[in-house]
């Protein structure tokens, strides 16, 4: 199994000119937060996954333009999400420009990819998720839905493990709750 990379997400897109596999862990990290992020806000599976490429696309190439800032890298990729999404909405598709221009091939969605794309975005909990207070939906978000580990995502935060930890299982407790009908914010 791979090691976890402790760089952080703003130190991977900053060495990708250098290093292309920075890239590669940096889109593994935020690969199904971005596409549960689309497939919330449009109407099909393809459509979601065209945005989803077409967003990490963009990422690639501007990332060499990338300045470490003191805020989560991961703002800045939601910052391109929501203007694809906007583009999208606006022109009646996706755009794939960047993609294309990258050399890119267009991802071919077979069925069981449209069932898992579905199940990632239709989870009531990830609407819970974000209900959530800032501090813990960030948590949640980063062990739960990008999979990374405790001390990466400290380290993104800036808070020491344990506390990464509590925020993580006050959220999902939080959530657990709501799922069950208690009013208890846990």
């Amino acid at each position: 199994m791979e090691g976890v990379d402790p760089r952080t997400d703003g130190e991977l897109l900053v060495a990708t000119a250098t290093d292309p596999q920075a890239f590669g862990t940096f889109f593994r990290r935020h690969v199904r937060g971005v596409l549960a992020f689309f497939r919330r806000r449009v109407a099909s599976a393809e459509v979601a996954l065209d945005l989803t490429a077409e967003t990490f696309a963009a990422a690639l190439e501007a990332s060499s333009r990338y300045e470490l800032r003191p805020e989560p890298a991961r703002n800045w990729l939601y910052g391109i999400a929501w203007n694809k999404l906007y583009e999208a909405q606006r022109r009646g598709r996706a755009d794939d420009t960047v993609r294309r221009a990258l050399g890119m091939a267009p991802i071919v969605l077979t069925d069981a990819g449209i069932e898992r794309i579905e199940a990632l975005a239709g989870s009531s909990a990830l609407e819970l998720m974000e209900t959530l207070p800032a501090p813990q939906r960030d948590a949640v978000r980063a062990r739960v839905v990008e999979g990374r580990g405790y001390e990466e995502i400290a380290a993104e935060l800036s808070c020491s493990e344990s506390v990464v930890r509590k925020r993580v299982s006050r959220g999902l407790a939080t959530m657990r709750a709501r799922m069950e009908g208690s009013p208890s914010d846990a």
